[in-house]
């Protein structure tokens, strides 16, 4: 093993190691690669990971051109930084989808009052359930309290917040005669 194999290799376990970690863990490691970020995102895209995918597919490019072009160190070099920004675009396109996939809209509890919700474990009189509502284009699975029972299955809408609970009281069923469809 010489040293090319060593530096290329390294970098092939370092970057991907790192890459790895940004995408699994990024609420906990992100905030030890912030002192990399220079303080710029390229199109809403940190270049930390962009770094990250340059180095490993530099390293991984490196490696081919040692092995499978039988290239020296000097062309392995040259295969190694043209993977590795291949490997950084490709790691920008894939965070860029990411960031895009991301819900823009923020939301507190206060803005759920008013809305309705179905319960989805039972909620005894003044203690805690669970209601399943859909709110700012997702699904959000919250606690909630109501003064007398409410069982699984039962609409309820939602009259205040309570620390990080919702209070809720039971909807009436609507009977099936007279019900109206807006479809």
């Amino acid at each position: 093993m010489n040293a090319a194999d060593l530096v290329f290799g390294a970098c092939l376990l370092f970057g991907g190691g790192l890459l790895l970690l940004t995408l699994i863990v990024d609420d906990i490691f992100g905030g030890l690669l912030g002192a990399i970020h220079i303080g710029f995102d390229v199109a809403g895209v940190s270049p930390t990971p962009m770094l990250l995918g340059f180095i490993a597919m530099f390293g991984v490019g490196g490696l081919f051109g040692l092995h499978s072009l039988n290239a020296g160190p000097g062309g392995a070099t040259i295969v190694g930084v043209i993977s590795g920004l291949l490997g950084a675009g490709v790691v920008f396109g894939a965070f860029k989808a990411l960031r895009q996939a991301e819900s823009t809209e923020t939301f507190s509890l206060q803005d759920m009052i008013g809305s309705t919700a179905r319960v989805s474990v039972g909620i005894p009189a003044n203690k805690f359930g669970s209601v399943l509502i859909s709110f700012a284009g997702a699904s959000h699975n919250l606690t909630a309290t109501a003064d007398v029972e409410i069982p699984a299955g039962h609409d309820v809408k939602v009259i205040a917040v309570a620390g990080t609970n919702l209070v809720v009281e039971a909807v009436p069923t609507a009977t099936k005669e007279g019900a109206r469809s807006d479809a």
